[in-house]
């Protein structure tokens, strides 16, 4: 006899979590129902309008947020007001440094973003007493890491056309969750300014990239922000 797949559609879960594609592979993903329904107690769902600040700067932690659907922006601020670009985050990333006193960057919704909010004693005190849930986070933790150390690559070694092209790759392979590994079509998080900021690059350079990218055949785009990739291995072999 066949066995009903237990899943976030047909299985006994809080509402919350049954309607959120992100969280296998988030921290969630090793709760079991109990334990999910024993968080659900405490969290909410949040959303932001995209341009819309989520967290400052060195204010004091008072929650985490498992970002669900849609793209965060991670910027630093200098004493002299410039700013910086340092990360984007995507679901099912945590947003907010675990165990820590105060934020250490700015984050802003870069699109519209559905957040699940857990207050930061709620959190941690279930990180303490699940083994599997600390080793979750750890590994989420290190996998940005490891993709941060990956995009100081891009920003050092890669022309400007590479740059550019890694960019369209990255979102197009994280932006949703639902679509399994990549999407074939977007709408960019980011204005161009965003992305010059973030590759190290003019705007002009960015739209003049862009706009190579499109008389290629890589990628096509409309309304200036609504990207689509026809072949997303022809793209990614343009990242260089």
């Amino acid at each position: 006899m066949s066995t009903a797949r237990i899943d976030i559609h047909n299985s006994e879960l809080p509402v919350l979590c049954q309607s959120c594609e992100a969280r296998h592979k988030g921290m969630c993903g090793v709760l079991s129902g109990e334990q999910l329904t024993a968080m659900a107690r405490h969290t909410r769902r949040v959303h932001h309008a995209a341009g819309e600040e989520m967290l400052a700067d060195a204010m004091p932690i008072t929650g985490y947020g498992n970002v669900m659907r849609g793209v965060v922006k991670l910027s630093k601020v200098l004493e002299d007001g410039r700013q910086q670009l340092v990360g984007l985050q995507f679901a099912p990333d945590l947003l907010g440094r675990l165990f820590a006193k105060e934020n250490r960057v700015t984050a802003e919704a870069a699109s519209d973003v559905d957040i699940c909010m857990v207050p930061k004693a709620a959190l941690e005190r279930m990180v303490q007493e699940n083994p599997a849930l600390e080793h979750r986070i750890m590994q989420q933790t290190l996998r940005e890491l490891d993709e941060a150390r990956d995009w100081m690559v891009t920003l050092g070694r890669k022309s400007a056309a590479e740059k550019v092209a890694s960019f369209l790759y990255l979102i197009a392979s994280h932006i949703d969750p639902s679509q399994g590994e990549a999407v074939a079509t977007f709408d960019l998080p980011l204005t161009r300014a965003d992305i010059g900021d973030f590759l190290g690059l003019t705007i002009e350079t960015v739209s003049r990239q862009m706009s190579k990218l499109k008389a290629d055949g890589v990628i096509e785009i409309e309304n200036y922000r609504h990207v689509s990739v026809p072949d997303l291995a022809r793209l990614r072999m343009r990242c260089g």
